[in-house]
Parts: C-alpha cells; sequence; structure tokens
C-alpha cells in the first residue's frame, strides 16, 4: 500500500476557499497562520506514511491479543504510539493550560484524516481519548480536571466511552448499570458494558473509563442516567498512579477488521467512580463526546476513501491490460494501462470528486466547530452551532458510506490482485466497514437527521442555509461556466428543499423510511453547493491544480449528482409500499 497525505489540497480548502484570516481572527487562534499549518500537516502525514503505514497489515494478521485477563497490542504499536505521544499528536487541539497545543480543531480533523487512512486499528487506542478530555474539560469539576487532564493530553492516559451493554444500544434507556452511594461523594459501579473500543490494552499506565449508569433510585429512561468516571487505576493525591479499580476485561471481540484495535467487554464489580456533572444528566454530558466522535468516524471513512482511491490510482496507471479505445497512449505496444479505458476512468473520477467534495464538506463542519468554541460573537456562535448540529449525522453518515464504496470500487479496478491479501485492498473492505456501525449506524444518523435535526432551532436554520446557497446560486446563474456548475446545483438544491417538504409533513413512520435516502440526497445537494462555491472562488485563477479542481467539479456534477433526481423521486413518492407490506408479510 502506498499513501501520500493529500496536502496541497488540504492548504487549498483551509487558506483559499474557507480563509485563514478567518480561523486567525478567533481568540486564541492569532499565532496560526498557512506556514504553520503547512508543517502540521507535512509532519502528520510524514509520520502517518512512514510510522502507521508499515505496521498496519501487522496489526490485523497479529490482532489484539486477550491471555489472562490482560489485553496486548501487536508488534510495533507500543513504539509508534510513544511516538505519537512525543510529537505531541495527542494534545493538538487541547487547552495549553493542561499542556495542549490550543490548535484549531479543523486541524485535529485534517490529521484524524491521515491517521485512519494509514492505520484505524491503531488511531483508535488514543481516538477516544480526545473526546473524553473535551467531555471532562467541559462537564468536569475543577478537581477531576485538575487530577486527571494534563495526563490525558499527555497520552500517558488514555479515555473510553463506556454505553452499551448486552441488552441495549442505541436505545440507552434500557441500560442497567447500577450505581450505589458510597457516601462521600464517590459511587459503587455495577455492571457490564459491550463493545468498549479501547477498553484494555498495553500502552497507556492507565486508562479512564466514562461509564453511564444508573443512581439507585434515579427514574426509568434516559431522563435517569448519570455520568461517571472510573479509572483502571485509582490515581492518588500526589497524582501517581495506585491500585487497581474493581473494573475487569471479560474478554475482546473477534472481529471482521480493524483487528489491532481491542474491541472489550468490561464488568464492573462494586468499582469507584466519580460522577461528573450532575446526576440525572449524564446523556446530555455523554453527547459532547459522542457528537465529536460522530464527526471523527466520517472523517475515518474520508481516509478509508482516500488511500482506496491513491492505490487505485496507481495500480491503474501501471496494470497493462487489452488496448485503449482510441486514441491510444502508445499505438506500438499490445496492451495500455487500463487507466485508459473509460470505465476505470470513469471509477477513479467518481471517488476523487466525492472526496474532495466530502473533504469541503468536513473542513466546512470543522471550521464552524472552531467558531462555536471560540467566537466571542454570540450571533456567529449560534450559526455555527446549527451548521455543526445539523451537518453532523451527514458527515458521519455519506463519509462511512464513501470510505465504504470507495475501498470496494478500488479492489474492483485491482481485480484479483484486490482480493488477494496482498496488495490490502481487501483490508480496507474489513476495515472501513465498521464506520457504518459504531457511533451510533448510519440509519440512526438519518432518522436523527429527519425527526431531529429538520424541526426546532436547526430545522430553522437548515431553511436559512438552503435560502442563503440559493442566494448565492442565484447571483452566479449568469456566469459564463454557469450551465457547467451553478445550474446543476441549483437543480439539485431544488430537489432538496421538495424533499424536505415532504418529509415535514410525512407522518413519523413515512419519515423514518425516507431517511436514509433523504439523508444522502442531502450530502450530494450539499456538496454540489459547496462544489459551486469552490469553483466561483478560483474562477480566475490558472494553473495546473485549478484546471484539475474544475474538470473533477464537473464531473461530479455530470456524472454523481444526477443520483439526486431518483433519490427525490424515492423520497416523495410516499411510502405506500413500504407500510403496506405487514412485518407477517415476509414469512408468504
Amino acid at each position: 500500500m502506498i499513501y501520500n497525505a493529500p496536502i496541497k489540497d488540504m492548504l487549498f480548502l483551509v487558506d483559499e476557499w474557507i480563509g485563514i484570516e478567518n480561523l486567525s481572527s478567533l481568540p486564541g487562534f492569532e499565532e496560526f497562520d498557512k506556514d504553520l499549518l503547512e508543517a502540521i500537516l507535512e509532519e502528520a502525514g510524514k509520520f502517518s506514511s512512514t510510522e502507521l503505514l508499515p505496521i498496519n497489515r501487522d496489526g490485523d494478521e497479529h490482532g489484539a491479543v486477550f491471555a489472562d485477563g490482560n489485553v496486548t497490542t501487536p508488534p510495533g504499536f507500543k513504539e509508534a504510539y510513544q511516538k505519537l505521544t512525543e510529537n505531541g499528536w495527542t494534545g493538538i487541539d487541547a487547552d495549553p493550560d493542561y499542556g495542549g497545543q490550543g490548535l484549531p480543531k479543523l486541524v485535529n480533523f485534517l490529521i484524524d484524516e491521515m491517521l485512519a487512512a494509514t492505520n484505524l486499528a491503531f488511531k483508535l487506542y488514543a481516538e477516544l481519548s480526545r473526546g473524553a478530555y473535551h467531555l471532562l474539560a467541559s462537564y468536569a469539576s475543577e478537581e477531576i480536571r485538575a487530577k486527571y487532564l494534563a495526563r490525558m493530553v499527555e497520552g500517558a492516559w488514555s479515555g473510553t466511552m463506556c454505553l452499551s451493554e448486552p441488552q441495549c444500544g442505541t436505545d440507552l434507556g434500557l441500560l442497567t448499570t447500577k450505581a450505589m452511594p458510597n457516601g462521600d461523594g464517590t459511587f459503587k459501579i455495577s455492571g457490564t458494558k459491550i463493545f468498549i473500543t479501547s477498553g484494555d490494552h498495553d500502552l497507556t499506565e492507565n486508562i479512564l473509563h466514562l461509564v453511564i449508569a444508573r443512581i439507585d433510585g434515579a427514574p426509568e429512561g434516559s431522563g435517569g442516567i448519570s455520568l461517571f468516571l472510573i479509572p483502571k487505576f485509582h490515581v492518588n493525591d500526589d497524582g501517581s498512579v495506585g491500585e487497581r479499580n474493581h473494573v475487569y476485561t471479560a474478554s475482546i471481540e473477534h472481529k471482521m477488521g480493524i483487528k489491532g484495535s481491542a474491541t472489550c467487554v468490561l464488568n464492573f464489580e462494586n468499582a469507584k467512580g466519580y460522577l461528573v456533572g450532575e446526576e440525572n444528566r449524564g446523556l446530555a454530558a455523554m453527547f459532547r463526546m459522542m457528537n465529536i466522535e460522530r464527526l471523527t468516524v466520517g472523517i475515518q471513512g474520508l481516509g478509508f476513501a482516500e488511500i482506496a482511491y491513491q492505490n487505485a490510482l496507481a495500480y491503474a496507471t501501471e496494470r497493462l491490460q487489452s488496448r485503449a479505445p482510441a486514441p491510444r497512449p502508445n499505438e506500438g505496444k499490445p496492451a495500455d494501462p487500463i487507466i485508459f479505458q473509460p470505465e476505470i476512468k470513469r471509477k477513479l473520477l467518481a471517488m476523487r470528486s466525492q472526496i474532495e467534495g466530502g473533504r469541503a464538506l468536513a473542513v466546512f463542519a470543522a471550521y464552524h466547530a472552531d467558531v462555536v468554541d471560540r467566537s466571542t460573537n454570540e450571533p456567529q456562535r449560534e450559526e455555527a452551532e446549527n451548521t455543526v448540529a445539523l451537518l453532523t449525522p451527514v458527515i458521519k453518515s455519506f463519509l462511512s458510506d464513501l470510505g465504504v464504496s470507495s475501498s470496494l470500487e478500488a479492489l474492483q479496478v485491482l481485480g484479483g490482485h484486490g482480493y488477494v491479501r496482498e496488495h490490502g485492498m481487501e483490508q480496507l473492505v474489513r476495515d472501513s466497514r465498521i464506520t457504518q456501525i459504531y457511533e451510533g449506524t448510519n440509519e440512526v444518523q438519518a432518522a436523527d437527521l429527519v425527526l431531529r435535526k429538520l424541526t426546532g432551532k436547526t430545522g430553522q436554520f437548515a431553511d436559512s442555509l438552503f435560502a442563503r446557497w440559493q442566494q448565492f446560486l442565484d447571483e452566479q446563474k449568469d456566469s459564463s461556466d454557469a450551465s457547467v456548475y451553478i445550474e446543476p446545483a441549483a437543480a439539485a438544491l431544488g430537489r432538496l428543499k421538495e424533499a424536505t417538504a415532504w418529509v415535514r409533513a410525512a407522518d413519523g413512520a413515512a419519515a423514518r423510511g425516507a431517511a436514509c435516502n433523504y439523508q444522502r440526497l442531502f450530502a450530494l445537494s450539499t456538496i454540489a453547493c459547496l462544489w459551486a462555491q469552490i469553483i466561483a472562488s478560483i474562477r480566475e485563477k490558472n494553473g495546473e491544480f485549478y484546471e484539475a479542481k474544475r474538470k473533477t467539479a464537473r464531473f461530479y456534477m455530470e456524472q454523481v449528482l444526477p443520483e439526486t433526481t431518483a433519490l427525490h423521486e424515492i423520497v416523495t413518492r410516499g411510502s405506500d409500499a413500504l407500510t403496506t407490506f405487514a412485518v407477517a408479510d415476509f414469512e408468504s
């Protein structure tokens, strides 16, 4: 496998499209500029390609090992983790007061793409720690923050998110893990949690579990859930690691992919825990972490799509097979590289146009996440908060879908060589598949979009966002390239607005039945609007890079965006075929 971090495209999006000055104008980012961003991305790309990619296959073949109650990570993971922490990658967007670098979240998301592309199984050991840090920084007491955050930022201690139980996943109101007060402000936590990413490993000296449980006597349902910090090892008053807490690894899952990542079953047996936030308000706090992770999972999908595309492109450029249609690149040779075959070129362009458009969508949301955290302008903050809330389920689902579909298409480009292990493509297919499932399946994301995000405050914001895009497209309709970029984007936006009105008017069951198709329609149409903005911003710029951007955008408009016509039809034709087919009919 090969990987070259797409730094040029990342820099273009941040510097020339979003405008790096918009980031540096936010409080705390005054020293942030293009040179600093480029230096960070160069180092992250180098670390990813030279340190993580070489051990990715070893992680898949060896896997995480569970023996005698402990988890051992694959060969090379310890050494790579030490370099990860030494280089400061675990504290990119963390507060400098706790040893972090205080850089924009946008930078962290760009780095996330590189790490996920080259070795997701390894990345997951540090990934949940970032979300746990931000949760604790927002909701934990000063005592907890002072005791734990610096060691998390340093990477010496890692974090987990413990939600699912054997009888409940998405419906967390069904959880049975109990918390009993000790009388001193701490609690005894008892229960079993499953599917816990990085629940146990040998990379850090302590693991901090963020666990949801129900305090004895609390109301049933999601309104009675509290959040607790449960360290694997107790922490002494001087900050040193003490005795083992009563949390034990029962087993690890044997998975289809990301085999180097330990996915654990954890038993809490009267483990000592510390309340985070208010009693019975645990889900509100946990969603701080979950929403970060949902965006991050989308970025994982983008990373998979990028490395799959790069390797398919490299193979197609070198693989000689049959003669290409005229004009051939070399009439004197018996066979041509398969990239000259129109169908192969179409597959590659379909990947590229969606990857670059999807990265623009992710960068757009990440910038607004920084505005939420840093802006002192309340209307600007509120708009940014609504932007992130609206786009989070779309980014998680669309980009994770893209990671899987691109991996499959890349495997197809490699043909038989893609199907065998030696080329690494089949591992990408297996590893990428989890992104559509964890942190809320893509079906759950779609339901969230149509049932929650299109109503209330974010629903009103969605309408205003559509209106702003419509205004931009109307202003551009007389441009020389309108028929190529502006008109297709406007038509897709019109279909999205019609489908939105239909979903809002439909009953709950009909809206749920249309949710996944609507979500994809939303993503494709949104990316079309972003592509239109990007092309308008470089209209006066010349050079190979900008010309390739225009050609890529044109392919998206002509060959990808027409899918929105079918999606609009599927969504708005109603749900009679679905609702009239009863569950009992499956037995007929």
